[in-house]
């Protein structure tokens, strides 16, 4: 079963995972293994471009066998290229990317997406869920553990005391209840609760805002509510130079900041600008003189 490549993949960076570990900068960095269907299988079983269960399945199980290395001690990081959710779906699988996907391989209770780049940091509280389910999703619990695992987690990237800022949900964070309750009957009172904690977090920020105000150095990460809300920032910022990583696993993993830009794929017109910074930050997060990645 096939089906035709959606629109979201039409991005032009774009990394060929052949390129990135002969790049001079990764090879001084780390030991690289890359984990896949070898070429005759992949000829046989995957057409470039072109989405099928075969392909998912091949990209589901390599994922299995680099976390499976990570938890062995066999390798000391994972940098991911992007998976297609929809070749995961005709899979039969039912995770809906590398986040949730990793989470269970691992046995995490939560795991965080976010996307680390130089001009700005960038948290999602909730990540592919439909815009209509953002408020329903976005509970206390949730955002209470995500501003955790944040706040734990950043020290790992230089900041040891990190300044954490909280997105609103609606438009000015709700004006007070007159464009929307979440701001007021969720989140502000989840931030008071971290803040009294110990955690330096200021919000419900207008998420018109909040990136302003941390790209200028107020902040050192944003936590914003939902995918787009967080990713048009940094993309608008950082595209091809940011790198998603995920926080709240006993595995350091990171990723590139793109799709898999299907219209250009067989093509060698890829770009690995992204997936090379994914590595350099794996080797920088994992432990040892010369840490091995598994890519």
């Amino acid at each position: 079963m096939q089906a035709a490549p959606r629109p979201e993949d039409d991005a032009r960076h774009v990394d060929d995972p052949r390129a990135a570990p002969a790049d001079p900068q990764v090879q001084r960095a780390c030991d690289v293994r890359l984990y896949g269907p070898s070429e005759a299988d992949a000829a046989r079983l995957v057409r470039p471009g072109v989405l099928s269960a075969q392909a998912g399945q091949a990209a589901y199980d390599a994922i299995v066998e680099a976390v499976g290395d990570a938890q062995a001690g066999r390798i000391d990081a994972i940098a991911t290229a992007p998976v297609n959710k929809e070749a995961f779906a005709l899979a039969g699988l039912p995770w809906k990317g590398h986040t949730d996907l990793l989470g269970a391989l691992t046995g995490s209770s939560r795991a965080v997406m976010m996307f680390y780049a130089e001009p700005l940091r960038v948290i999602l509280a909730t990540v592919h869920v439909s815009i209509a389910d953002v408020p329903r999703v976005l509970t206390a619990d949730l955002l209470r553990e995500t501003i955790t695992i944040t706040a734990r987690e950043l020290p790992r990237f230089g900041y040891a005391a990190p300044r954490l800022a909280m997105a609103g949900l609606n438009p000015h964070a709700g004006e007070h209840g007159l464009m929307g309750e979440e701001d007021d009957r969720v989140i502000a009172p989840t931030v008071t609760a971290c803040r009294t904690s110990g955690i330096d977090i200021t919000g419900p920020i207008p998420g018109d805002t909040v990136f302003v105000r941390a790209t200028r150095g107020e902040f050192d990460a944003v936590i914003a509510c939902y995918h787009d809300q967080g990713l048009i920032p940094v993309k608008l910022l950082a595209f091809g130079s940011a790198v998603n990583v995920t926080l709240g696993l006993p595995i350091v993993r990171t990723s590139v900041d793109h799709g898999t830009a299907f219209d250009i794929a067989g093509q060698d017109r890829a770009d690995p600008s992204s997936l090379i910074h994914a590595v350099l930050l794996a080797a920088r997060l994992a432990t040892g003189p010369r840490p091995r990645i598994g890519h």
